[in-house]
């Protein structure tokens, strides 16, 4: 997987803590009730949903809190703010990873300018340390 830092470069990238795929460009796998390719699920299916969180807890992608909450057998551990330099978000769009800091400075996505759904600002308690 190859993600793009803010000023353009790519990083390509190995494991859950630093970000992809392991870098053979296939798709990441998103777990959940998910209806489309782009990340979108049951409980948020509009044009804007289409960012999934790779959950702090077990390293996997869900496009929710409510997905995570339906299919995992274990409680959600919140991403701590030491962490926020993690490769913990993925646009549904193009398949780049950005860290949360990344994420939560931008309304779009910085490689296909994919606009994020602004709501889900709301949630950040349920996913990130404040």
């Amino acid at each position: 997987m190859t993600s793009h830092d803010e000023d353009g470069t790519s990083e390509s990238v190995a494991d859950g803590r630093d970000g992809g795929d392991g870098g053979d460009g296939a798709s990441i796998p998103v777990l959940g009730a998910t209806v489309d390719d782009q990340t979108r699920c049951v409980h948020y299916r509009g044009p804007l949903d289409v960012v999934a969180i790779r959950f702090h807890c077990c390293l996997e992608f869900y496009p929710c809190f409510r997905c995570h909450t339906d299919a995992a057998d274990h409680a959600v551990s919140v991403w701590p703010r030491d962490e926020f330099d993690t490769h913990a978000l993925l646009c549904g769009a193009c398949q780049t990873t950005l860290t949360i800091t990344e994420y939560q400075s931008t309304d779009a996505c910085p490689a296909c300018g994919t606009a994020f759904n602004p709501g889900c600002s709301l949630h950040y308690p349920l996913y990130f340390e404040s």
